[in-house]
């Protein structure tokens, strides 16, 4: 009975809470790898994307919820999600032409562009504080658990609760359909091969008579659309900050490098790897440890949450010293 225990308590609180914080994760990197492995430079904006779509997202909820319009147990936020995507996509597709096009027409170097990113960060930051503010918001309405800790218990006589919430299985569903239709796309329609012969030569995917230009329609389009819904899916599970998004672009492009930067199946096991290693890093095992017969004299836990960042910093590092084009072999830093 312990040892169900136990495996009930890892559950609740590491494999449940990882899983859908990687399913994030994932799509925040894929959208980096996209970005990186098509239009060759590494997007800093892309946290304030999330954030600015974000924001767009709860703007539109706020309006549906104003005039009664509701998904009932699911949040609203979810029929909000394709306007927050198209508003985003003007944006992002506006910003392309008003400062990058200029420097890629130019055959500037990757750096010139990655320090075009930070400025477009900053502004982009601005902009959303000066739209939303800087509190804290929550707009996760209708049902908020699948099932609770007291259910669990009544269901099992289990004395260790496991609970899943509304937030965690639409995190995992959506990454899971984003993810197959991703690849889907790339691999099978005629678009997304042009995109991925643009990434691997673009010098002779233009001899193929490739519109670049379409090319980086597309990408912007696609990363834009993966950022706003892992965007919104982290505030609904979370809560909604703006600067939560600056932070969370560490964890991002660690997992990204981790993966391998530019390899799409690398950025979602990337994304998965930080985050397991995040919760469990920052986790106090002590009830575990109790549960499997020993007894403890401290937390177990390795590192306060306060520093969970820390870990995606160390595993960074680490990769790009030690096997710089990551787990899946994409392309070197």
């Amino acid at each position: 009975m312990d040892l169900l225990n136990a495996l009930v308590a890892i559950l609740n609180f590491v494999v449940i809470p990882a899983a859908s914080y990687g399913a994030q994760l994932a799509l925040g990197a894929l959208g980096v790898t996209l970005i990186y492995g098509i239009l060759r430079f590494s997007n800093f904006a892309h946290g304030d994307t999330m954030a600015f779509g974000a924001a767009m997202v709860i703007l539109i909820t706020w309006g549906l919820q104003a005039l009664g319009i509701g998904l009932g147990p699911l949040p609203t936020a979810l029929l909000a999600l394709p306007f927050g995507i198209a508003l985003s996509a003007v944006f992002i597709l506006g910003t392309d032409r008003a400062v990058y096009r200029f420097y890629r027409r130019k055959r500037s170097a990757p750096i010139i562009l990655v320090m075009a990113s930070v400025g477009v960060m900053f502004i982009m930051n601005g902009l959303t504080r000066l739209i939303i503010g800087v509190d804290e918001i929550r707009f996760d309405d209708g049902a908020r658990f699948v099932f609770t800790v007291r259910d669990f218990r009544d269901w099992t006589g289990l004395s260790e609760g496991l609970s899943l919430r509304v937030s965690q299985l639409i995190t995992l569903v959506v990454t899971a359909l984003a993810c197959w239709g991703l690849f889907r796309f790339l691999n099978r329609s005629r678009a997304g091969k042009a995109m991925r012969a643009y990434s691997d030569n673009e010098d002779l995917a233009l001899l193929s008579g490739i519109d670049p230009e379409r090319v980086v329609r597309l990408t912007w389009l696609i990363a834009t659309a993966l950022a706003v819904t892992a965007g919104t899916l982290y505030g609904l599970d979370k809560s909604f900050k703006v600067f939560n998004y600056f932070q969370i672009l560490l964890p991002i492009f660690a997992a990204s490098i981790v993966g391998g930067l530019g390899n799409p199946l690398g950025a979602v096991a990337g994304g998965f790897i930080v985050a397991f290693s995040e919760v469990a890093v920052t986790y106090p095992w002590k009830k575990i440890a109790t549960y499997l017969g020993f007894e403890p004299q401290g937390l177990l836990q390795l590192l306060s949450t306060e520093y969970k960042f820390a870990v995606s910093f160390v595993i960074l590092i680490v990769v790009l010293l030690f096997r710089p084009t990551g787990l899946l072999r994409g392309k070197s830093v």
